[in-house]
């Protein structure tokens, strides 16, 4: 039986470049996991297993792994930063109990951490917080520190302070123990001696220190009483006040460091393990029914009870599709059926692996706060539950964002079509956030995703992983249309021709929804002109509708459908004639309602050196963007900035024409706006024209 206390599933996320993955190499080097240490930039990392991992020094796929430190055991799931794969993120923090958020030093917090922060808060989870790469020109952890309380809107908590900064960064002030860890410049983690604080640190150490220890024991009325009347806490106490708050996310533990020079690791791996929860520790998943409610039940983490296990993540390799699993509750052993919940089908567990990057270790049997790979699953994708035959629960689903642009895509040869057709579906079981149809009318392939580089990776990987050579055309957007001006309407199906009838009649307003609410449906038919039976079909009809709007075949959104008096027949009506009913009627009525093209605008975030400030907003109002404000940095400025998708393809190749290869960026899906009239008359017109 093993001791749940001991264990910690943690992630390791931040902004691109930040240093994650060189993070999790460091701390595998340092639990004794892998005895050379790997590079990111001479692609050599242990969690970067793909070429076009290794090629672009970018962590694309979220990678597990598991290593022990003081007798305890690390579960880590190392995950990219680039927004384009933030569901790689968001699915993982969705299983995890604690994580590592990692700053970089010099840039702060970016965009990207601010997204995946935002993640975490909503999945609720503990983190402790590194200030990496200090020894970076421009890095300031006091900066980085208080970007963290006014961005982020967090409370670090500082655990240590930096001695010396960018190249004479030597190592750090532990506030607890009042001792300084310096390392030598070899480079070897072990090389470090523990020393007194360096004289010209003494007050801003116990500044930090008093800070830190008032904040810990707000978790304890006792000990505040006492530290009130003078009496300091003991150093376990002031930890366990830590680990409370820390668990609690009343506020994060704050740590700096250099991963690539190796110093500072330690403190962290500590940290881990006296801060952050184990698996008995967090709130337990809700379960939910078939219909997505919730039950009351939860999914308590406990090897005793019925079996709970989330699928989060699936990966294809020579061994065969791998579906990454948190266990919650219950055990599992090697020739076990379970349920899955989603499907309703039963899948035999052949094998059962952990994970350490892309090598594996067999299991006979795996328990709750596992994570491991079942080996061989037949019909689970990402975010089913798998559970116990006999007393079966489903558990809260994950949700995933709609993809925001596409591309036709077609095999080079005839002899790769099936070929291509086998290994789009096994991607998408991969990635949940990429999506492949095929247009009826011209046969072509259209796969879709959140950007363009994400839709880059995925041709790059038909070609190297599965040897298919694919023709790409240009990148489309995926646009929506909703309406503008409110509509009463009233429509009659019917049809008699020899056996029996239908016939239904419907009055009804189509009027703008608010903003974000999708499609709803309101029924005000009183005295039974339409009995209430027939409601959800005239419902149907209308919801069915809305995937194709009327001016250039886009879904529509934010439409309110009230139903408000109508007739039937005896004998004739049935649900049938009240759906087409409600199809003719949406047909009829929804080009009287304004209809208006609405866009993808995305939040986009630009770093240029200060000397291209003006040419780097010139282009952007060129682009029809709005900037929203700009913040100088040490090394640049950061632009920010909301701007239509149509306008940002290829942005990067400007953005580096413009600042000499220094610019960078990063944008995320924000919400749909009106396209400009000028804009929805030449989408219109080169859809017809395709179409």
């Amino acid at each position: 039986m093993t001791d749940l206390s001991h264990y910690r599933n943690i992630g390791i996320f931040a902004h691109v470049d930040a240093g994650k993955t060189t993070t999790t190499e460091r701390i595998l080097n340092l639990t004794g996991k892998t005895h050379k240490i790997g590079e990111v930039h001479d692609g050599e990392a242990t969690t970067d297993f793909m070429d076009q991992e290794r090629e672009r020094g970018i962590t694309i796929q979220s990678a597990a792994t598991t290593c022990f430190w003081k007798n305890h055991r690390l579960n880590i799931i190392d995950t990219p930063g680039h927004v384009d794969f933030t569901i790689e993120v968001y699915r993982s923090l969705k299983v995890l109990d604690g994580g590592v958020g990692v700053f970089c030093g010099s840039g702060g917090v970016e965009p990207q951490s601010e997204t995946n922060w935002r993640y975490a808060n909503e999945s609720e989870v503990a983190r402790i917080i590194l200030v990496n790469k200090l020894d970076r020109i421009g890095a300031d952890f006091y900066r980085v520190v208080d970007q963290i309380k006014n961005v982020l809107g967090a409370n670090p908590l500082v655990m240590v302070l930096p001695i010396g900064i960018e190249d004479e960064f030597v190592g750090v002030v532990d506030l607890l123990t009042r001792k300084a860890w310096v390392w030598d410049d070899s480079g070897d983690p072990s090389k470090y001696e523990l020393q007194d604080v360096p004289e010209d640190m003494k007050d801003k150490v116990e500044e930090y220190r008093e800070q830190l220890i008032e904040t810990a024991i707000e978790q304890d009325d006792d000990l505040m009483e006492a530290y009130l009347e003078g009496e300091e806490p003991s150093l376990d106490d002031i930890k366990r006040c830590i680990r409370k708050g820390t668990i609690a996310l009343d506020f994060f533990p704050t740590y700096c460091g250099s991963a690539f020079k190796n110093k500072g690791v330690q403190l962290v791996l500590d940290a881990v393990v006296d801060y952050l929860p184990n698996p008995t520790e967090v709130k337990p998943q809700p379960e939910v029914d078939l219909e997505g409610h919730e039950t009351g039940e939860f999914a308590i983490v406990d090897p005793d009870r019925p079996v709970r296990a989330l699928a989060f993540k699936i990966m294809d390799d020579r061994f065969g599709a791998l579906t990454f699993t948190r266990i919650y509750s219950g055990r599992v052993k090697k020739g076990d059926n379970l349920l899955n919940t989603y499907t309703g089908k039963t899948e035999r567990i052949g094998r059962i692996v952990e994970m350490h990057a892309d090598s594996r270790e067999e299991l006979d049997s795996c328990q709750a706060g596992d994570i491991v790979a079942f080996v061989g699953l037949k019909n689970t994708q990402t975010g089913h539950t798998l559970a116990d035959p006999n007393n079966p629960a489903t558990l809260e689903p994950m949700v995933f964002p709609d993809p925001v642009i596409s591309i036709a895509i077609k095999p080079k040869d005839k002899s790769s079509t099936e070929k291509m057709g086998v290994a789009l579906s096994k991607m998408m079981q991969e990635d949940p956030s990429f999506r492949v149809e095929t247009d009826e009318d011209s046969g072509e392939t259209i796969i879709k995703g959140m950007g363009e580089l994400h839709l880059d990776i995925k041709v790059d990987i038909l070609k190297r992983t599965h040897g298919v050579e694919v023709e790409v055309g240009k990148p489309q957007v995926a646009y929506r249309e909703t309406i503008t001006q409110r509509v009463e309407d009233s429509y009659t199906h019917k049809k008699q021709t020899g056996g029996s009838g239908q016939f239904a009649k419907i009055d009804y307003i189509i009027e703008p929804g608010e903003k974000n609410s999708g499609f709803q449906f309101e029924s005000v038919v009183t005295g039974g002109n339409v009995p209430r039976e027939f409601w959800p079909a005239v419902e149907k009809g209308f919801a069915s509708s809305m995937d194709e709007g009327v001016l250039a075949g886009f879904p529509l959104l934010d439409v309110k459908v009230t139903l408000t008096d109508g007739g039937f027949h005896p004998v004739d009506s049935s649900a049938v004639a009240y759906e087409i009913a409600a199809k003719a009627a949406y047909r009829q009525s929804v080009p009287k309602a304004g209809p208006q093209l609405l866009e993808p605008i995305m939040k986009v975030d630009v770093f240029t050196p200060e000397e291209h400030v003006g040419d780097v907003i010139g282009d952007l109002n060129r682009r029809r963007a709005m900037v929203q404000g700009q913040e100088s940095g040490p090394t640049g400025v950061r632009i920010k900035a909301l701007a239509p998708l149509s306008e940002m393809f290829g942005y990067i190749g400007s953005l580096r024409t413009m600042t000499s290869g220094r610019g960078q960026f990063s944008m995320e899906f924000d919400h749909y706006a009106p396209c400009p009239n000028n804009v929805a008359e030449e989408v219109i017109k080169e859809i017809k024209e395709r179409g």
